[in-house]
């Protein structure tokens, strides 16, 4: 499955800033969630080809929605890179465990990000 349509769920907004830059820099369609609520919001007007999720974020953290996401049956095919300055190994098996199909710690190296997504196409 090629990979053109991103979902960014993140609570900073200099985070979205700065991966909706890198992205649609290198031809990707960018949308961005800053909180749970938001991302099911995102997920049920336009289903993305992939989601990178933040961890820390008020209400529903990462983890959690990650968790959700997979379970749906409508969103499970979806993969989701974390995308977290959560960098202890402990914090990228939970996430994994979650269903996450790869873990990129901030500050995001652009492109290490940028292959791991070519991974994923």
């Amino acid at each position: 499955m090629a990979i053109h349509k991103i979902l960014v769920v993140d609570d900073s907004k200099t985070e979205l800033m700065v991966l909706s830059d890198l992205l649609s820099k290198n031809g990707y369609s960018v949308r961005t969630a800053e909180n749970a609520d938001e991302a099911f919001r995102r997920l049920g007007e336009e289903k993305p080809d992939l989601i990178l999720m933040d961890v820390v974020m008020p209400g529903q953290n990462g983890f959690q929605l990650t968790r959700a996401i997979t379970r749906d049956p409508q969103f499970s095919n979806i993969p989701i890179v974390m995308c977290t300055s959560k960098n202890l190994e402990t914090d990228r098996v939970w996430g994994m465990r979650q269903g996450a199909r790869d873990y990129v710690t901030k500050p995001v190296n652009g492109e290490e990000l940028l292959s791991k997504i070519r991974a994923l196409s």
